[in-house]
């Protein structure tokens, strides 16, 4: 199937989103998550081509001289493009359950900038060159600043300040010289199997381009180029979520993976070296936000330094440039989105139902919310990567194949982030279930650090009365399917991770 039509449901709702507006709202998101099951469809039928072999594309749009638009399947690249459109679906009845309760303003502009984020996200995933994938990048940094600024506090307009400025700051700085660069040397910027980048251009050469395209690529979140992402956490939280499971740093790491595969090669990459300066900076960030991780009490901000960690994993198996560690690499955006998106949609239950948000304000919570603290210790469990929870995986083929590299310090580096990720994670659900709950306070000390203030009236609307008279709080229908839904997922993974590899296997690494 052309991969054009994966441009086709995003767009096309957006019409339905405005006419049926606030007034009716029920089939305002009723039609957002229909054409989210028809995006899954489709991409579920790419995927039924490539495991066979194929590699459908799209014809191509000229832009000026050699360089054109155009689109084409791939298994990375379809990988990642399922897995946005399934939590697309998934997000839309969270925030269902979110935004109503909670009592978010603006709720149609912000299901609008989501479609146009989904468009663009469909755009980076089959983008047949540099250029397709540079104006892919380029749209869902502005589609997703409005959902960013949502709010319209100071503290938002601050945060998307820094959102905007250190991401197109990086692409047009640092991404684009380097898209120029490459097809100065080359006459292209298609992705090829074995890449474009051959070794009689330099390894000097070689080594200034990765920089550019791993700094240049603000997404992935690399230590210095990191703030943006907890700047950004002032957001609502299916925004959140958005930001560090479904989109934006995955287009990032997505990126990475792509350009380190199609444009350097991973022969040309490994032979060279080009990207070993670049592995100790990675290494560094991967350490330092988990140490800056255990210092934030607020919850989404523990939870944004631990995606600055889990995000440069991903990067270090790019530069590895194995075909075992892109492998890895490609599957851990899959591992960690579902358990990143389980914990910040836990995040967001705890705001609505509990009205808290610093992790110090947690003990005893998993009496009163047993639903949601056991999803977020099985999303816990994927991002440290222990079983039963699938993201042991994606970490086992990137620390192969960092053994098959030799890189033994690196080997070190992951398992004590392992250990970090224990400590700054396991904590809260130990806190929730082990430690007796606080007593009663007047609903004056209840408060909230997001954009707005949950109603205990809303709240009772939308809770089961069996609930109630089991004592217990839980967020909202919708947003505790949504929960259920993604940890289960996080679980299915790690029992039945087949269909990921067997995509995966039809890489064309030469």
């Amino acid at each position: 199937m052309n991969p054009l039509w994966t441009l086709l449901p995003p767009l096309a709702v957006i019409p339905f989103i405005l006419f049926f507006g606030e007034k009716r709202r029920n089939l305002r998101e009723l039609s957002i998550i229909v054409a989210g099951f028809v995006l899954l469809f489709i991409n579920n039928r790419i995927y039924n081509d490539v495991v066979q072999g194929a590699s459908p594309e799209s014809g191509s749009l000229a832009m000026m001289g050699e360089l054109s638009m155009k689109l084409s399947a791939e298994p990375i690249g379809n990988l990642f493009a399922l897995l946005a459109s399934f939590l697309w679906v998934i997000t839309t009845v969270y925030s269902i359950g979110y935004m109503r309760s909670h009592k978010e303003i603006n709720q149609t502009r912000f299901y609008i900038c989501f479609a146009i984020a989904i468009a663009a996200v469909m755009s980076a995933a089959y983008a047949d060159n540099l250029l397709t994938l540079f104006i892919a990048y380029e749209a869902l940094t502005l589609s997703t600043l409005p959902l960013v600024t949502h709010a319209g506090t100071d503290a938002a307009r601050q945060g998307g300040k820094t959102y905007i400025r250190l991401l197109m700051g990086t692409s047009i700085g640092l991404l684009m010289p380097a898209v120029i660069w490459t097809f100065v040397l080359t006459g292209t910027t298609d992705f090829e199997a074995g890449g474009i980048l051959g070794p009689e251009i330099g390894t000097t050469t070689l080594a200034i381009l990765a920089g550019l395209y791993v700094f240049g690529i603000g997404k992935a979140a690399i230590m210095p180029f990191h703030r943006w992402l907890p700047a950004a956490m002032v957001a609502p939280t299916p925004v959140s979520a958005l930001l560090h499971a479904v989109a934006v740093v995955k287009t990032g790491v997505f990126a990475l993976l792509k350009i380190a595969t199609y444009t350097f090669g991973v022969d040309t990459l490994a032979a060279s070296g080009a990207g070993e300066w670049i592995l100790w900076i990675a290494t560094f960030t991967v350490l330092a936000s988990s140490l800056i991780a255990f210092t934030k009490d607020n919850l989404k901000a523990r939870l944004a330094y631990s995606t600055v960690s889990q995000l440069s994993y991903i990067i270090i198996a790019a530069l590895l440039a194995s075909s075992t560690a892109i492998t890895g690499g490609a599957m851990h955006i899959v591992m960690h989105g579902f358990a990143k998106i389980t914990l910040f949609f836990c995040a967001g239950a705890i705001l609505v139902a509990a009205h808290k948000t610093l992790i110090s304000e947690l003990d005893g919570l998993g009496k009163t919310m047993p639903i949601t603290m056991v999803a977020f210790t099985i999303g816990s469990l994927g991002i440290i990567g222990l079983p039963p929870a699938s993201g042991l995986w994606s970490k086992l083929m990137i620390a192969q194949g960092t053994l098959d590299n030799g890189y033994i310090w690196i080997i070190a580096v992951l398992m004590l982030s392992t250990l970090l990720n224990i400590g700054y994670l396991l904590v809260i659900p130990l806190r929730a279930f082990f430690k007796p709950l606080p007593a009663p306070q007047s609903e004056d000390n209840h408060h909230s650090h997001d954009s707005t203030h949950a109603s205990d009236e809303s709240y009772d609307l939308l809770s089961s009365n069996s609930m109630q008279a089991a004592g217990w709080q839980e967020a909202p229908a919708p947003s505790l399917w949504a929960i259920v839904m993604t940890s289960s997922v996080v679980i299915l993974l790690f029992f039945y991770p087949a269909p990921l590899v067997e995509l995966l296997e039809q890489v064309q690494w030469r």
